[in-house]
């Protein structure tokens, strides 16, 4: 039995609502799925869903049980302490834990995989734990030569050459060598989903492209010799494509995969297109780590309103990566 981990995110946040949910609507998930977070906030929900679940509380994979929903605990809290719906330091720590604990379980090879549920920024850093985020966690416990995020959806994939870091700095992270990095990593990852020749556009930095220069030199300078470079190492690749044109052609079926210079030419599109079904996925290194492409949506939490469609495809890539 190929047995994957689940990262319950902010205790605060939606992300054991999707969790439970998605164990509910794909009872096959049940004899695989090994969770990390909070027993007490696990049982409040059970609760609160009718799930009826029964959990088996472990702390080595030789315990895992089928038949129950298997859970480590690396950071016990009491349910009166987690306050619900808000940003606090024990919900940064508590995330926090999860995650290193799991990253642990997968290094180990006892578990083929972590998908992770939401964390919160701010409450991250509020527990002393100064990263942008999950990409950035992953890049620092486990190994890669290099990584990118990349957000796939029944619509649109796209890769990032920049994420969490500032518009002025993303600018200067448009490097040959960045651009290349990400196309490979793009082009490799399509090919586990099962494309043999995956077509790649790349995106320019500038509007137009930069319009031959007019309008900016990045993609001259760095962009385009990328994209040579690519080619010459059997990529088929197109590009640099203007920005305000590629996701239209590549919804259309121009490209199976977009490469974007930064955060939010990526998450724009791809949440407007497939706000409820997109995944963030962490590729390039030794550990697969999958996850939904929300937050933790603390305004809605304990509404029991959240979807779990995210949630069940980002399990659904992750078992297939």
């Amino acid at each position: 039995m190929k047995i994957f981990g689940i990262t319950l995110g902010d205790p605060c946040g939606i992300g054991i609502e999707v969790t439970l949910k998605a164990l509910l609507k794909e009872p096959s998930y049940r004899r695989e799925a090994l969770l990390f977070g909070p027993l007490s906030v696990l049982e409040y929900y059970n609760k609160r869903l009718e799930a009826k679940f029964t959990f088996n509380v472990i702390e080595t994979i030789g315990e895992f049980r089928e038949g129950m929903i298997n859970v480590v605990d690396p950071h016990p809290v009491k349910l009166e302490d987690v306050p619900i719906g808000t940003v606090s330091a024990l919900g940064g720590e508590v995330a926090f834990q999860a995650i290193l604990t799991a990253i642990g379980f997968a290094r180990r090879k006892e578990i083929t995989g972590v998908v992770t549920a939401p964390l919160n920024k701010e409450a991250l850093h509020l527990a002393g734990h100064r990263y942008a985020g999950h990409t950035e966690i992953f890049a620092h416990y486990t190994t890669g030569e290099s990584y990118a995020m990349l957000l796939s959806s029944p619509k649109l994939t796209v890769i990032h050459v920049s994420t969490h870091q500032s518009l002025r700095s993303a600018c200067d992270a448009v490097t040959k060598k960045r651009v290349l990095e990400v196309i490979r990593l793009g082009g490799e990852t399509m090919r586990k989903f099962g494309y043999p020749n995956p077509r790649i556009a790349v995106a320019g930095l500038n509007p137009h492209a930069g319009e031959n220069g007019l309008f900016g030199d990045e993609e001259i300078r760095e962009i385009v010799p990328a994209i040579e470079a690519a080619k010459r190492e059997g990529y088929d690749v197109t590009g640099p494509v203007a920005p305000d044109t590629v996701f239209l052609r590549a919804l259309k079926g121009d490209w199976d995969i977009v490469v974007v210079m930064y955060h939010d030419q990526g998450h724009i599109p791809l949440k407007l297109l497939a706000f409820d079904d997109g995944v963030n996925i962490t590729v390039g290194l030794d550990v697969v780590r999958t996850s939904v492409d929300h937050g933790t949506a603390f305004d809605i939490a304990d509404k029991l309103i959240a979807s779990e469609q995210s949630m069940l495809r980002a399990i659904e890539l992750g078992k297939k990566l």
